[in-house]
């Protein structure tokens, strides 16, 4: 029987994002090829520990509920090889995760497979993959490595919008930046590669009745006032709903994200990531142009 995905909440995460898988890493990088795939297949039933986008994807799983419609996805998105693999599918079956697709591509780059199955979210540990998913418009991070209803925080510009402000920003500095988003503030800003990804969030929050939705969002912005309305007024016209936002005119984010404590959070800029994935689960959006810090 043939499974449609079109309408569904997809979200593609690596096996290095789901598990810990450090220590493989590691054999991999000093010992080779040959070593890692020993160590696997003597490791077989040895059970892997969860790694920085576990909680996640059980969140995202939960919006599931048994004898409803389905409405999200997860796709193993993973460089091993079938052989090497097993560890990884005895570890979904030991926790329970109702994951029943994975591409594994023996080593070869992934993000050639992100649109045929019609992903909305990628999270990975490798660079390109997320690098490359980003060119082609999909919302994708970089997952830290860290040793709680589901939410999610996103960063606006440049991730959940296009850079187009911010470039702004970099070029002519914060007066020139407020002076522009007050003149442009009736004019939705362009999406950037996270909004898909927050359409289809807000899809399945309208799904519910007020009050009850299995998901919460919230927008952390550096913007503030007057910066702010655009944003608003984008918002509305895409139709998306965001339960909580932040405008913080330039306040470190780190204390916030420790009070609402969302299942991950989303920035382009390093120094916020740094500092955020202590706190929470934390996706760094690599985008090519260097940002300043705000």
């Amino acid at each position: 029987m043939s499974v449609q995905l079109d309408d569904l909440l997809v979200v593609g995460i690596s096996s290095r994002a789901l598990f810990d898988l450090r220590e493989e890493d590691r054999v991999f990088r000093e010992q080779g090829l040959e070593a890692y795939r020993r160590y696997q297949l003597d490791n077989e039933e040895r059970l892997l520990r969860p790694g920085s986008g576990f909680e996640l994807v059980k969140a995202i799983l939960r919006l599931n509920q048994p004898g409803g419609r389905r409405r999200a996805e997860v796709v193993i998105m993973s460089r091993n090889s079938t052989e090497t693999s097993l560890r990884i599918f005895n570890s979904i079956d030991h926790y329970d995760l109702d994951i029943d697709r994975a591409v594994l591509s023996g080593g070869a780059p992934l993000a050639t497979y992100l649109r045929a199955f019609r992903v909305d979210l990628f999270l990975s540990q490798y660079e390109d993959d997320v690098a490359t998913a980003l060119e082609a418009g999909i919302g994708a991070a970089i997952l830290y490595d860290r040793q709680h209803q589901p939410s999610d925080e996103i960063h606006g510009d440049a991730t959940l919008f296009s850079d187009e402000s911010e470039k702004i920003f970099q070029d002519h500095g914060l007066e020139a930046f407020s002076r522009h988003e007050a003149e442009k503030a009736r004019q939705p800003l362009s999406e950037g590669p996270f909004a898909g990804f927050l359409k289809s969030l807000s899809a399945i929050q309208r799904e519910s009745p007020p009050g009850q939705s299995p998901i919460r969002t919230a927008l952390v912005t550096a913007r503030g006032r007057p910066a702010h309305e655009r944003v608003i007024r984008t918002l509305l016209a895409w139709n998306v709903v965001i339960d909580e936002a932040f405008f913080l005119g330039g306040v470190q984010k780190t204390e916030f994200l420790s009070a609402f404590r969302p299942h991950i959070f989303f920035d382009d800029q390093p120094v916020h990531c740094e500092r955020a994935a202590p706190a929470v689960a934390t996706g760094r959006v690599p985008f090519p142009t260097p940002v300043k810090s705000g």
